[in-house]
Parts: structure tokens; sequence; C-alpha cells
């Protein structure tokens, strides 16, 4: 895979990443050896970037991989991690001395003394446009704490506020086939500013896998049982907001338009990458087969009609549903 800049950090990255949601649990149990497998299989294929979490597994994620990482110290690697979702969700909660506790348990799971990217993790709305905020990340980056710092968004209008902000070096947000809003202004603004765009849940959760049937169930620790409707936490963060239903017959039409021999998860994946301003997908993977299908995307061809297929079935299946709603 070829590399790319990841915005302001001056970093360069694949353009597949991996994300380890899944290591905190909230996919199914994930053992240890499995998560080693897969970061073992990921590094094999060429990706370089890790994405975890303070509050997935309430730090297994991070625990997990800077155990694998302390194992592996000359694999070159970027490690992004995300902050504030272990708080309650209230803006008071968003400030200097929180940040640096919070900042030194990752530093400390992570077997890290600085912090390659810390984003702040999808925070109330009114967190963005705090001036104390970015003075606060600020600091942290003065002292050496972290290295940089970005923002993990539910909205295009939060991503927006942030790019505006000179510290901001990246913007997480959900990028897919079946959420295709960040095209309209996200992109093109983090293009201008110099931001880097990561692109979470490319796979909508898994629909994009090609997988799954209208009959198929989910463990119950599993969030696509326990927040399909947003009983838990951001609907848009479980099929990307989708109808289940919608969602797998947009994505067997999806699978009927490719070429032989390309899978569904590596042309979504390879889809997503393609869009000018985005850095990297970051899809999770359970296995190291599923690891290296996903890291294999980074290298495909170009398929011809496969931008326009994605934007008639966004319109066919979801543009009424979901493009004003994040």
């Amino acid at each position: 895979m070829q590399s790319r800049t990841l915005g302001r950090t001056g970093r360069t990255v694949s353009p597949v990443g991996l994300g380890t949601w899944q290591f905190g649990g909230d996919w199914g149990p994930v053992s240890e050896q499995d998560a080693n497998a897969v970061m073992d299989a990921s590094v094999e294929a060429g990706v370089t970037l890790f994405d975890t979490a303070d509050v997935y597994g309430d730090g297994r994620s991070e625990q997990l991989i800077g155990a694998w990482r302390a194992s592996n110290p000359d694999v070159p690697l970027t490690i992004a991690t995300k902050m504030g979702r272990r708080a309650d969700q209230e803006p008071s909660n968003y400030v200097a001395a929180n940040f640096r506790e919070w900042v030194d348990r990752s530093r400390s799971n992570l077997r890290q003394d600085t912090l390659d990217l810390v984003q702040l993790h999808c925070p109330p709305t009114p967190v963005f446009e705090d001036d104390a905020v970015y003075d606060a990340l600020d600091a942290l980056v003065t002292d050496g704490s972290i290295a940089a710092y970005g923002v993990s968004v539910e909205t295009a209008d939060q991503a927006l506020t942030a790019i505006a902000r000179p510290g901001v070096a990246s913007v997480q947000i959900i990028l897919n086939a079946f959420r295709l809003k960040p095209l309209d202004r996200v992109l093109p603004a983090a293009r201008e500013a110099g931001v880097g765009i990561l692109a979470r849940v490319p796979l909508a959760s898994g629909l994009l896998s090609g997988k799954y049937t209208p009959d198929t169930e989910f463990p119950e620790q599993d969030h696509r049982n326990y927040n399909r409707h947003g009983e838990a936490f951001d609907q848009g963060e479980t099929f990307s907001g989708v109808d289940f239903e919608d969602g797998v017959r947009a994505a067997q039409a999806f699978a009927a338009s490719l070429p032989e021999g390309v899978s569904v998860p590596q042309a979504a994946i390879a889809w997503v990458i393609a869009q000018d301003g985005v850095t990297a997908a970051i899809p999770g993977a359970r296995n190291p087969d599923q690891a290296r299908s996903n890291a294999e995307a980074g290298s495909l061809p170009e398929i011809d009609g496969l931008d326009r297929t994605v934007h008639d079935l966004y319109d066919e299946w979801f543009r009424a549903t979901v493009h004003d709603r994040w």
C-alpha cells in the first residue's frame, strides 16, 4: 500500500488501517490470542495505523495494543486513540484536569510516553465550540504528553467546526457507501485546511461484508443487537443508522454490481479510500483472514462504475432517511 500523510500530524500512514473497537468485546468476545493474530496479520499486510479508544473494553483494547507494541518495537506504526466517552457526556467534563487524567491512563495502557494522536471521542456539540478545550489540548502537545490531537464526530457540522481550528490534525467521521454526507462539505473543507480524514465504520457495521441476510442475529453483547435503534449510544454508529433490512438488500445489490474476484468488503473499502480527502479507512477485523482481506483493498485496481453504483444505491435506499440526520 502507498502511504498518505495524516493531516497536520505530518505522519505517514497506510490508507487502510485497523479499527480495534472489537478488541473491547462490543462485537462479541475476542481473545488476546485472536487480537494479537489480527494485529500480526494487519502489519504483515502493510497496515501502519491502529485506531483505538480508552472506552473500548474500558481500556482493554488499548492494553492489548500496548502489549503487542512492546513486543514489536521496531514496527513502524501510528496508534490513534480517543478519549472522553468513559465520562458522563456533559460539556463540563471536557476540561484540562480530566484531559490530563484520561491521557495519562491511555499512556499507561498503550505504554507510550507520548501518544501519537488523541481524538476527542464524539463529545457533546458545545465541546467543539469551546476555546478552553483547544487550549487544554494544545497544552498537552506542548508538554509532550501527546504529539497531536484530533476529533471523532457524529455529524458533518461538528466536523466543520473542528476543521476550522488550527490545532486540529484530523477528523474521524463515519463514511461508507451507505453514508455519503461527508462528501458534500466535510471532505472539501478538510482538503483545503490540510486536515486528515479517518473514515470509520467503512463497512457499515458489517452490512457491507456481504454476509448478512434479513434473518441474521447477533450476540446479546454485540452493539448490532443492543444499539440497533440507538438505545445505548448514537444510532448512527450501528449500521450507519440505516434500517437493517434495507441495508441488507442494498448490500446485495452492491455485491451484484461487482466484477468476479472482488469481494464486497474490499470494494466497499476501496471506494472509501478513493474519495479525495480521505486519509485512511479503519475497518475492524476479528480474525487474520479478515485483516488481510481488508488490507488488500489498499491496492485494489479501480472498479469501473463503482462510484456511480454507490451513489445510485444511496439515492434509492438511504438519502431520504439518513442524509439530514448526521
